[in-house]
Order: C-alpha cells, then structure tokens, then sequence
C-alpha cells in the first residue's frame, strides 16, 4: 500500500522498445567509406588541389566575432583586379569568385591581393592540350615536379596571443604596491571629494 499522499505507482514498462530505439552499429563502415570517396575525389581532380579552390580571408559577421576571420566565399572582382587576374579566367586556375561580395576596409583588400598574388607565384598551370602549351602555361620541368595539394590551399595562419603579448618580469615597485589598496583610496577619495572642497573653502575665507 501507498502511505500518505504519494503518487500511485503506475508503471508503462509494455511500450515494445525494439521498435522505437535506433542504433548505428555502421559507423566504422561509413568513415572507411567517406575516406575512400576522398581518395577517389583527389585521384579524379589530379593534379588540382583536393580540398576545392583558393578562398579570401574574411571576417566573421556581429560585433561579437568580427575580431575572428576565417575562409569566405569567394575573392571580389575589386581584389582580382588590383591582383590583375580576369574574373573569368581566375574560375579556370582554381580561384573562387564572389561578385556580391565587397570590401569594406582597405585592410582586408590588401590582405586578399597579396593572398592571389601568392597563389599566382606557386601556382604551376598545365598546358589543356597535352604537349601543345600556350603564353602562360609552366615550363616542362615545373610541370614534372607538380604534386597535389592534399590539405587546405593557403591556410590561414592566426598569430596567438603570445605572438602579440610582450613578457616581461615583475619588478619589485609593483611587488610592493597593493592594486587593492590603491582602488580602496581612490573610491575613498570619490566619496569625500566634495567634503575635501568645503573644509578647504571655509580655511581660505578665513
């Protein structure tokens, strides 16, 4: 029996559970399959790099993250034309455009050009026709020693707040004062500023 005024145990334990859970018992399988299907993709795009084209840095949207930056959709055709690459002709060499894309600093435009102008200087192009090359394309013993790029094209390189932060030892004048102390004495002083000005009144007048 219940004692006092407890629930009334009432337990639904016939709810026929093997029809309603789900278990995956495949996903060894699937990251075997998914790292196969990357093979198979880099081996079909050979000798263009496997992870996709060159992408712009930028930065993140909201006051809260625009101090971060990371890879965007694609370069403007302001910093293809300053880095002078055709827009049309930039698709063709692995470079992803963005044409509703602007810049809104001079900083970030600068930052994006020197990255194309980066990227043209690796950049090793085949001839479309084999033996048949054209102005532009790399010279034979370039093309020979040409290996694809696995990883992600240009990475961004992003400086640590120790690269920025300079360290320095405590000195024994700032061992000895109180950070403590000094904020006690200057709300102290905040409080009596006004009691501090009258007395210093009333001493001059008389």
């Amino acid at each position: 029996m219940v004692r006092h005024n407890n629930v009334v145990p009432n337990g639904h334990f016939h709810k026929d559970w093997q029809r309603r859970v789900k278990t995956w018992f495949n996903q060894p399988m699937r990251k075997k399959r998914r790292r196969l299907a990357r093979q198979k993709k880099a081996a079909r795009l050979a000798p263009r790099p496997a992870k996709g084209p060159l992408r712009p840095v930028v930065h993140c949207p909201t006051v809260k993250y625009n101090t971060r930056v990371r890879l965007g959709r694609g370069f403007t055709l302001e910093e293809l034309k300053q880095a002078k690459i055709n827009p049309r002709f930039a698709r063709t060499i692995g470079i992803s455009v963005d044409p509703r894309r602007k810049n809104r600093s001079v900083e970030s435009l600068e930052t994006n050009v020197q990255r194309l102008k980066e990227y043209m200087s690796r950049l090793v192009l085949f001839p479309r026709r084999h033996g048949k090359p054209k102005s532009g394309d790399s010279d034979p013993s370039e093309l020979a020693m040409a290996k694809q790029v696995v990883g992600e094209v240009l990475p961004i390189t992003r400086a640590t707040r120790s690269d920025t932060v300079e360290r320095r030892a405590v000195t024994e004048e700032e061992r000895s004062k109180s950070a403590y102390q000094t904020l006690r004495n200057a709300r102290k002083q905040a409080k009596t500023v006004g009691k501090q000005k009258k007395s210093e009144e009333e001493q001059t007048s008389q």
